[in-house]
């Protein structure tokens, strides 16, 4: 994605228009991953129910995800539910489910329009099976895709991606009968739900909690951390362009080493 491709989407003489232009192409994080947070209390200040909340998120998402595909960033993690999220009432989670599916049909087309691969983090097998149904088609539609990985965590937890990684990890060892003495940090990433993909440079979260929230606990090691107060149905294109942008000021340290992003 060029700089004059982007700025053909964005109003000329905006604030957005302004934002692309500070950006350096050339220094963009491979891989942004999102907690997004805040649907609840976007609901609550406007009186109706969570559901609502979690609806309107859904056009925050879509904003994203293109938005990402069009600067070019290698990978988009968004943080959808939980293995926590099991415990809301019955009801939330049906809707959460049905918004998910709703979103894969609706938006399938422009992920292979867009040559955008889909993928799940979490323990997909624990799904209801019409969801699973749904995630599996839409990865098996965009796996030859070339462009933005989009991946969504869902289900999903930092210490419990650990712990199957680690029994994965024996278990191989095991079956070819290997001395476990020799695992290090790269055979254990290897069994992540993101093996292969690059660890986030910038993390991002929404309604400014101060929190990680379970969250890639391996993977973001040393990512940058920006905090916004925006709840997540208000998160637009122009905040993932300023928090790109405070991204690129920064100067990034790894156990004692300054670098310049």
């Amino acid at each position: 994605m060029s700089l004059q491709d982007l700025l053909t989407v964005v109003p000329a003489g905006s604030d957005e228009a302004d934002l692309v232009r500070s950006l350096d192409f050339g220094r963009l994080p491979r891989h942004v991953a999102v907690i997004m947070d805040g649907n609840g209390r976007w609901a609550q200040l406007r009186h109706k129910r969570r559901v609502e909340g979690h609806r309107a998120g859904i056009d925050a998402v879509r904003d994203t995800v293109e938005t990402s595909a069009r600067i070019g960033l290698e990978v988009l993690t968004l943080y959808a539910f939980s293995i926590e999220n099991w415990k809301r009432p019955q009801s939330e989670v049906s809707t959460l489910m049905g918004l998910l599916k709703r979103y894969l049909r609706a938006e399938l087309g422009t992920l292979l329009e867009n040559d955008i691969r889909f993928q799940v983090l979490g323990r997909v097998h624990e799904l209801p099976p019409d969801v699973q149904q749904e995630l599996g088609r839409a990865q098996e539609r965009t796996k030859g895709n070339g462009g933005l990985r989009f991946n969504i965590a869902l289900n999903y937890g930092g210490r419990a991606e650990i712990t199957d990684a680690v029994r994965s990890l024996f278990q191989e060892l095991l079956q070819d009968g290997r001395d476990p003495s020799g695992i290090d940090e790269q055979a254990l990433a290897a069994h992540l739900y993101t093996a292969g993909q690059p660890d986030p440079d910038l993390l991002i979260r929404t309604s400014g909690e101060l929190r990680i929230s379970n969250f890639l606990l391996w993977q973001i090691a040393y990512a940058e951390i920006w905090v916004t107060d925006v709840l997540w149905p208000d998160f637009r294109r122009r905040h993932l362009l300023q928090a790109i942008g405070d991204y690129q000021k920064r100067e990034r340290r790894y156990g004692g080493i300054t670098t310049t992003v």
